[in-house]
């Protein structure tokens, strides 16, 4: 993986874990019926690949890796 895409993954799942935790932290509504989508634990994984792709980041970054 090159910089650029560790980068845009990283945003990315940012961007995801941010959504879900909104989404999550929402109070039940009865009326509408019950939460499909498990937005918390969809939280947990955005946050756990964000932080494997940051310590991938800094990993490059002291390695030296240039972008090509």
């Amino acid at each position: 993986m090159d910089m650029p895409l560790t980068l845009g993954l990283s945003a990315g799942f940012f961007a995801l874990a941010a959504f879900a935790a909104w989404r999550g932290a929402r109070p039940p509504d009865p009326h509408r019926g019950p939460r499909l989508a498990p937005w918390r634990f969809i939280m947990l994984l955005a946050a756990a690949a964000l932080i494997f792709l940051l310590g991938h980041a800094v990993h490059m970054l002291s390695a030296g890796v240039q972008d090509t």
